[in-house]
């Protein structure tokens, strides 16, 4: 597990208590999971996603990662529909280790309700919120 301080934390997308990171890009929202998280399991062996047109209830699971250590949930960080999903992550569930904000993001939702994004915790009301957990 890395240090609060080696952590990557990014301004740009908003953050769930259960680690998902999600941002909004018109009426859809590219999902997946942060830094913490992925450090937090180890290796991630596999990755769990729904098909496109599944719905998704915020704070609800739409998915699960597993890792060497554990098989987790993957939260719904707003509800809606699914629009897409990174069918790389298949092949390539170590993405998950290398890159969370990046080739890694999971889902793509279209929101039915703003308020659930709107809801999210920025990044310095996030990093408070890390600072709290046991590292």
């Amino acid at each position: 597990m890395k240090a609060f301080d080696e952590l990557n934390f990014k301004a740009d997308v908003s953050y769930t208590k259960t680690h998902e990171w999600a941002k909004k890009n018109g009426n859809v929202v590219v999902v997946g999971v942060d830094d913490y998280a992925q450090g937090a399991l180890g290796d991630i062996v596999y990755v769990e996603l729904p098909d496109v047109g599944a719905s998704t209830k915020a704070g609800a699971a739409f998915g699960s990662l597993e890792s060497t250590k554990a098989v987790s949930d993957l939260n719904a960080p707003v509800s809606g529909k699914v629009v897409k999903v990174n069918e790389a992550l298949a092949d390539s569930p170590d993405l998950v280790n290398t890159d969370p904000y990046g080739a890694a993001w999971m889902v793509e939702i279209e929101v039915s309700d703003s308020k659930d994004f709107d809801a999210l915790m920025k990044v310095d009301a996030y990093k408070d919120y890390v600072k709290t957990l046991d590292h």
